[in-house]
């Protein structure tokens, strides 16, 4: 696959230059200078962008209340928040030419995001699933995308400012040595310790000022891995547009494993032309990089603290969706993750672990 468009980004300079994709020779400058304005006095900084956002934002949505600048409520958290404006943002962002350089939404995300406000940065995360599902699906049509690639590489680029250049470890436990949980065998010696073995969860980042076939998977992995450190703050319309793009992505959609997932091995390996994968538009190719924090957001529309049947009936078409795709492509890694998430899906629909095992049971008996 040929490399495909370039997005030359200077994050300390007014005005970035984006390039269209490699289909066409055009080239359209985003000019962030309008709106990068900085009141002298450090204090009503915050309040002084986020007023400049929604400003800038009601020039490009048809309705936008007017009392949204007066009300005493954060402004930030309505924007986040708020049904009707984030129907017209997604209607605007799904429209066939939303992804071009010239695009004025795409650039209200990048001037938004580069405000380095934590709350506004939110509100521009709120609609990535958008972003990138759109993007990526987009990508093989050859259509004008360096609005969208100008979104993910101003969030990249923060990801890589953030970490330092630093890998995402865990320490996982030996559990060969004994613990204050368990027993081991192993005789124990002497000034015997454990050896850290650490687990590399997202690799080093290298900083990226273009958007080429070969890291485009990393670029929106990382975009994603971003999302998911703030996913405890999303609304739920912004969790279920993600599960429809990963039913998008996995090139499934109506063909997707039934729920009784012992016969579904079976079923596949019986060769059946029915079962066979119809590359839809949408279908993207899934490498690890992109796959893992697809997995986790969904692991959090399953099993997370919003108990919403419209998200977890979602993320749950989303799991067999994938299953099927990673059982397609004989993938190892996907097959394990997918068909875990499936399992943690059914467990998430079955009213009888729907028990808060934190409540203390009322009894008269006391058990010795």
């Amino acid at each position: 696959m040929s490399e495909d468009s370039s997005i030359s980004e200077e994050t300390n300079t007014p005005t970035t230059s984006v390039s269209q994709d490699t289909s066409t020779a055009e080239t359209t400058a985003i000019t962030t200078s309008a709106f990068n304005i900085h009141p002298e006095t450090p204090s009503s900084s915050s309040s002084f962008n986020t007023h400049l956002a929604i400003q800038s934002l009601s020039s490009i949505l048809t309705t936008v209340s007017p009392s949204l600048l007066s009300q005493d409520q954060d402004p930030a958290f309505y924007l986040l928040h708020n049904p009707d404006i984030s129907s017209q943002v997604s209607s605007l962002l799904r429209l066939p030419d939303s992804g071009a350089g010239d695009n004025n939404l795409c650039r209200w995300f990048y001037d938004t995001f580069q405000s380095s406000e934590p709350q506004l940065q939110l509100v521009v995360l709120r609609f990535l699933p958008v972003i990138a599902g759109l993007y990526l699906s987009r990508v093989a049509l050859k259509k004008p995308l360096a609005g969208f690639e100008a979104v993910l590489l101003a969030i990249y680029a923060h990801e890589t400012t953030s970490r330092a250049g630093q890998a995402v470890t865990v320490n996982v436990p030996d559990l060969s040595y004994p613990s204050i949980y368990h027993e081991s065998r192993r005789p124990a010696k002497d000034n015997d310790a454990a050896d850290l073995n650490l687990a590399v969860i997202s690799p080093s980042l290298e900083p990226h000022g273009t958007v080429r076939s070969t890291r485009r998977a990393r670029i929106v992995g990382v975009a994603l891995e971003l999302y998911y450190s703030k996913i405890s703050l999303m609304p739920v319309g912004s969790k279920i547009d993600f599960c429809e793009f990963c039913k998008v992505w996995s090139g499934q959609e109506g063909h997707e494993l039934q729920d009784d997932e012992d016969n579904v091995e079976f079923q596949d390996n019986q060769g059946n032309a029915d079962k066979e994968s119809v590359i839809t538009e949408g279908r993207i190719a899934l490498p690890w990089e992109l796959l893992q924090p697809v997995s986790r957001i969904l692991g959090h529309c399953l099993l997370g603290p919003t108990r919403d049947e419209e998200l977890i009936g979602s993320a749950s078409a989303a799991c067999r969706s994938l299953y099927s795709r990673s059982l397609h492509d004989i993938n190892p890694h996907a097959i394990l993750a997918t068909r875990s998430l499936l399992r943690l899906s059914k467990m998430a629909l079955d009213p009888k672990n729907n028990v808060d095992h934190t409540e203390i049971p009322m009894s008269d008996v006391i058990s010795l």
